[in-house]
């Protein structure tokens, strides 16, 4: 079984306007801080690891999230 092209194996990257994605999301998930929600380059896992923990979700689940905030790739 081939499994190269499933999509959690690949690295997760934040496109767009951080800042302005940051915002909806405080705003949709009023528990989220600033500081859970700062974000570095190169830092996307502890990120990640922030907002699993405060949503009370898997990875996969805020990865889910985090995308549908972030624009379409063209």
């Amino acid at each position: 079984m081939d499994t190269t092209n499933n999509k959690s194996d690949a690295p997760f990257k934040i496109t767009g306007d951080w800042d302005e994605q940051a915002k909806v999301l405080k705003g949709k998930f009023s528990q989220l801080t600033d500081s859970d929600l700062k974000f570095e380059t190169g830092k996307e896992s502890e990120l990640l690891g922030r907002l699993e923990s405060k949503l009370n979700k898997k990875r996969e689940e805020v990865i889910n999230i985090i995308q549908k905030g972030q624009p379409e790739k063209v």
